[in-house]
């Protein structure tokens, strides 16, 4: 399962909003591509449909797809949202990475 923390369902809401998605409808896609500078990167987009080959969750009121290679990188992962002095945005806590770079965006097994 991927959860979604409170601070990312609010900021989540609004950017699908003006975006134009319904987040009681439309989807967060969440997934890993090669690339970064630990290796694997995090991909955010939203997206009003799902394939045949994603996973599917609902936490927090967001629904949350994600392709089955991707979901072998992110199971147990959170997605925060952070607004602190260090830069604000979306912030992946995976538990299954060993290491993380400095911005957060990229990870290894």
């Amino acid at each position: 399962m991927i959860k979604v923390a409170d601070t990312a369902k609010n900021q989540v809401s609004q950017l699908m909003t003006m975006d134009g998605f319904d987040p009681n409808i439309d989807y967060v896609r969440v997934g890993v591509k090669s690339g970064g500078c630990s290796g694997l990167s995090y991909e955010l987009n939203f997206d009003k449909n799902k394939d045949d080959n994603d996973k599917v969750f609902e936490h927090n009121g967001i629904k949350i797809v994600v392709n089955k290679k991707s979901f072998l990188y992110l199971i147990g992962t959170t997605l925060e949202y952070s607004g602190g002095l260090n830069g604000k945005g979306f912030v992946f806590k995976n538990p299954n990475a060993s290491r993380t770079c400095g911005c957060g965006e990229s990870f290894s097994l």
